[in-house]
């Protein structure tokens, strides 16, 4: 049962068929999505039971990113050549046998090994997701079927933190991996017998696997040297990877402008509404990664949540989002995204500038009412203003034929912003190796943090404000190379804004 391009799609959302492939790629995306929502709770404990300090935890979160983020471009191309099904089931069991590991691991080193090949299996099953939707269903049932994955994936977001709390507060936190295994389970043989093969009959051209490893080992540098830096100081090790990275960066934007079919090609960049909305995306998504990733700390050392307590006292955020999202998207298309993508960035960083109320005191359920929940909620606003209109500007910046080299861009962008927040802002904060046992300094370095996230949000909605205009209707045209370097297959640009956007809390 396979099928290219050319013989177009023919699947109904209403058939047996369409369901197993809804099934299927809502299972892959949400085991990457429940992995990104219930590892920032899971920090502490992890640090407790493995003796690990601060730069470990960073590493814990940031191999998976980093890996993900170097990788997704290719791994979008690799579906394309070899098919969607197909490196979508590798992916699904890469990231399943990963996190066997990960729930295994007996030390830090070994779970950060994991946690980055997690990240490789990511950035083969994550663009499939959606390509496999896009290469399979009728163009009519295509929005109503990106609909329901981008609600059931919303629904995973939603749960994620709260079960993800439960899990660590209960079996213990190798469960929030050992979970991938029967979803896995499930997804493999579904996809296998129910869901059709496809691949692009107009891919071509060498896979930019130089460029993949330039762009990877530059962003693994820099993040050594900004972990590194709290404990070592300016050694030469941290001096070292610190050139290593800016050198090798310099070498992939070199490479990517002579190759004949560069992973990320510079011409894409021509569109100036591209450009503005990819560096506004970076500011909202470093803000985003830092907030996540220290706030969930705060709640447990600071305030003394548990870590279901602190799961479930961010969902207010995740909630708005999954209920206002798309009505958000369709109130963008209207107005045009420039409000939008300016004052939804302003709303976020009051949540998180409310975030500073969070202390000892805050885990009572006044606490909650009045220090937590105005925070995550006026931060959920500023969200649900922001993220889709942005998802949908990028796809709307480039002709549709390269929509889906736009999204797997503005992804792995998201994803790298993510990755040197979490990696600086202890660094900038002045946040010692052990400042997570210890609640008094925790707090203090926290309450230099979130001003930093907060004052990336107001850049990025002044950018926006500077650069951004409603886009004109742009041509709809295939270019065979936008088949080589898609990292993510989109929907057509009417139901842009259904389209699930980079995840928020990686």
């Amino acid at each position: 049962m396979e099928k290219s391009e050319a013989d177009g799609p023919a699947i109904r959302v209403a058939s047996a068929t369409g369901r197993w492939v809804v099934l299927t790629t809502v299972l892959g995306s949400s085991m990457a999505m429940l992995d990104s929502t219930v590892i920032n709770v899971a920090l502490p404990r992890i640090g407790d039971d493995l003796g690990t300090d601060l730069a470990a935890l960073q590493w814990t979160v940031n191999a998976y990113m980093l890996t993900l983020a170097g990788l997704i471009l290719l791994g979008g191309a690799l579906g394309d050549r070899y098919g969607r099904r197909r490196v979508f089931v590798v992916g699904v069991i890469w990231f399943a046998a990963a996190s066997l590991v990960c729930g295994l691991a007996p030390n830090a080193p070994v779970l950060i090994a994991a946690r980055a090949l997690q990240g490789v299996g990511g950035a083969l099953l994550t663009p499939g997701s959606l390509a496999l939707i896009q290469a399979s269903f009728h163009p009519d049932d295509r929005a109503r079927a990106v609909g329901l994955w981008s609600g059931f994936g919303g629904v995973g977001a939603a749960v994620g933190p709260f079960l993800g709390g439960w899990l660590v507060d209960g079996p213990g936190w190798r469960w929030v991996f050992l979970l991938n295994l029967p979803l896995a389970a499930v997804c493999v043989p579904v996809a296998l017998r129910h869901v059709p093969e496809s691949r692009d009959p107009n891919a071509q051209g060498r896979f930019d696997v130089a460029g993949a490893a330039l762009g990877a080992l530059a962003l693994a540098l820099v993040t050594y040297a900004l972990i590194g830096a709290p404990g070592q100081g300016a050694s030469p090790a941290v001096i070292g990877s610190a050139a290593g990275g800016v050198l090798l960066g310099a070498a992939f934007v070199r490479l990517e402008r002579r190759r004949a079919h560069p992973m990320l090609p510079p011409s894409v960049f021509a569109s100036r509404q591209f450009t503005a909305v990819n560096v506004v995306t970076l500011c909202v998504y470093a803000a985003l990664g830092g907030y996540f990733f220290l706030s969930a700390i705060q709640l447990q050392v600071v305030a003394g949540y548990s870590a279901l307590g602190a799961g479930t006292a961010l969902l207010p955020t995740t909630l708005l989002m999954l209920l206002f999202s798309a009505a958000s998207g369709e109130l963008g298309q209207r107005i045009g995204p420039r409000i939008p993508l300016t004052a939804g960035p302003l709303i976020a960083a009051v949540g998180m500038l409310l975030m500073l109320r969070v202390g000892e005191g805050s885990n009572s359920v006044t606490g909650y009412l009045t220090d937590v929940l105005p925070a995550v909620a006026v931060l959920g606003v500023g969200l649900v203003t922001v993220v889709a209109p942005l998802t949908a500007t990028v796809l709307a910046s480039v002709d549709t034929g390269r929509a889906g080299l736009a999204s797997g861009i503005n992804n792995a962008a998201a994803r790298a912003a993510g990755l040197i927040a979490v990696a600086a802002l202890p660094l900038l904060a002045g946040m010692g190796p052990e400042a997570y046992r210890d609640a008094g300094e925790f707090a203090a370095t926290f309450r230099r943090a979130m001003p930093m996230c907060a004052g990336l949000l107001v850049l990025g909605a002044l950018i926006a404000w500077a650069t951004v205009r409603t886009p004109a209707p742009v041509e709809d045209t295939a270019r065979p190379e936008c088949a080589v370097h898609c990292g993510v297959t989109s929907p057509p640009l009417e139901p842009a804004p259904e389209a699930a956007p980079p995840d928020t809390t990686a």
